[in-house]
């Protein structure tokens, strides 16, 4: 039995630069990890079968979980002859903007890896990954990076400063293709910080690091769904250093660098949101 965690992400900037010509944007953006975790384990079969197991109504179990696609392309690609049973136990809230699916993905892509003895480096797995969705290459990793292209062109950073991160995800779901669809790169008037974030993150700069975060698509996301703009409002209101919405929402983090100020947001947020969770970052 193998088993791997599969944190959640954060971004700390997103920053899309043009629309390509594959229909995909263009964005350099900052991403790091949490300490808010699915689990997953892997157990051979003497079939030749992918068994996904999970407790909960809104993930599916076939080829449309981002982990199952990887268990699937790990025995074509490299013709396992014995199938996986994976149990998955969720933590990370689906549809949120945290890479809950890509992160399983990418656990599950390190976890055949293991599981059948092929010692590929995580940059072969990174590759791989690549082939079935933009956010789970940084995942594969799990730590904190710079990504260029659709999000699979890393370049990895050190870990960020030491904060306490609190996380509310509203009880909406929103759609990547819905937002990346409304959002006009014409009105993108307000430069994203992707720089600065990552002199904050090399020199270890908390307070440069609060004020360098930054994310393109919020303004659409927030258009569509205002409570967004409701939790980061009362999150800064409460005590937090900054807030941001992660990815295309609808998540929204803030950052502190004290425990009481986290413990203070949640209070606030209690009233407001369901989903609220206190984490460190990982990077």
């Amino acid at each position: 039995m193998i088993y791997e965690n599969a944190p959640a992400k954060i971004n700390l900037t997103l920053d899309t630069l043009y629309k390509r010509d594959d229909g995909y944007h263009e964005v350099e953006m900052v991403m790091t990890t949490v300490d808010l975790n699915d689990r997953l384990s892997f157990e051979k079969r003497k079939d030749k079968k992918i068994v996904l197991k999970i407790e909960h109504r809104y993930v599916p179990n076939d080829h449309r979980n981002l982990a199952y696609k990887a268990a699937q392309l790990m025995m074509e690609r490299y013709q396992l002859q014995q199938g996986v049973t994976i149990t998955l136990d969720k933590s990370i809230p689906i549809a949120a903007g945290l890479a809950g699916g890509s992160s399983d993905a990418a656990a599950a892509f390190r976890g055949m890896n293991r599981l059948f003895d092929l010692n590929l480096p995580l940059e072969t797995l990174s590759e791989l990954a690549a082939e079935i969705g933009s956010d789970i290459s940084f995942c594969i990793y799990g730590r904190t990076a710079l990504c260029k292209g659709r999000g699979e062109q890393l370049t990895q950073l050190p870990k960020p400063p030491a904060s306490w991160v609190v996380l509310a995800k509203p009880d909406i779901s929103v759609s990547t293709a819905d937002v990346y669809g409304a959002l006009q790169l014409d009105d993108n008037d307000d430069a994203i910080p992707t720089g600065q974030c990552i002199t904050a993150i090399k020199t270890g700069d908390y307070n440069l690091l609060v004020n360098s975060l930054g994310n393109d698509l919020e303004k659409v996301t927030i258009a569509m769904h205002p409570v967004i703009k409701t939790l980061k409002e009362t999150m800064l209101k409460s005590g937090a250093d900054a807030a941001l919405m992660s990815g295309s929402g609808p998540t929204v983090y803030g950052l502190m660098s004290k425990e009481r100020q986290a413990k203070s947001v949640v209070n606030a947020l209690k009233g407001c949101c369901k989903e609220v969770y206190m984490v460190r970052l990982l990077g």
